[in-house]
């Protein structure tokens, strides 16, 4: 273990600049990692990926300019068998679950122990898959109930039901003509997270716009029937 720590390089992206100078002293003085860029733009990190083609990466998942999802998703393209590891506030199922499924191979909490974190790399540098016992059973639970949504119900319907709960409610805030800051102040979370969403539901239902998500949230009746399962 100790002898690929030494040459293990590791890339850091979050926008938070205090959390990131704290993780980045964490990882090099007590996980003995190279840390090699450290960068609060997701744009700028992926340029970083590019050229130093790391060991790991660290991603934090609400970012400004770019989802971290997509950051993921990008990285994971690019088919440098680089290790991500997944950074978030939230312990959020529907985030984990699509932060496993784009290609993290680890997701942990930035309130977690730093043993926590130094574990996290160890885990995937070994060819794990690294999961906190607190968030590993909310996941595998999620993922069943997915996988049977998406072998018991087809066609279009199929689409609607993909939805999480959080992604009804923000779908049902937009056909009703509210914008990211309302539905934000609506649901007490942040614009970030209300895009984080909105991509989310753009992809399950194959649209590439909040128009085109809306209208066809309307043509297959997605608004009465959220209206119905709010009220039940």
């Amino acid at each position: 273990m100790r002898e690929f720590k030494r040459n293990a390089r590791i890339v850091l992206i979050d926008d938070n600049v205090n959390h990131l100078r704290g993780v980045k002293e964490l990882i090099e003085i007590e996980g003995g990692f190279d840390v090699v860029s450290a960068s609060s733009s997701a744009n700028v990190g992926i340029s970083m990926v590019k050229k130093y083609r790391p060991d790991v990466v660290m991603m934090d998942i609400n970012m400004p300019e770019k989802d971290g999802l997509q950051a993921i998703q990008e990285i994971d393209k690019l088919g440098l068998g680089i290790k991500i590891i997944a950074l978030s506030g939230y312990d959020d199922s529907d985030l984990i679950f699509r932060a496993m499924k784009l290609g993290a191979k680890g997701y942990i909490l930035k309130t977690m122990a730093s043993t926590q974190l130094i574990r996290a790399i160890e885990e995937v540098l070994s060819g794990k898959i690294f999961l906190p016992p607190t968030l590993s059973a909310r996941f595998f639970e999620y993922f069943q109930k997915s996988y049977k949504n998406e072998t018991s119900v087809s066609g279009e319907e199929n689409l609607l039901s993909n939805l999480t709960n959080r992604e009804e409610e923000v779908l049902e805030l937009l056909t009703e003509g509210e914008n990211y800051k309302s539905v934000a102040a609506k649901l007490f979370i942040s614009e970030t997270t209300v895009k984080t969403h909105v991509n989310s539901i753009f992809q399950k239902l194959q649209v590439n716009d909040r128009t085109q998500a809306v209208l066809y949230a309307l043509k297959n009746g997605f608004s009465n029937r959220a209206r119905v399962k709010m009220s039940a």
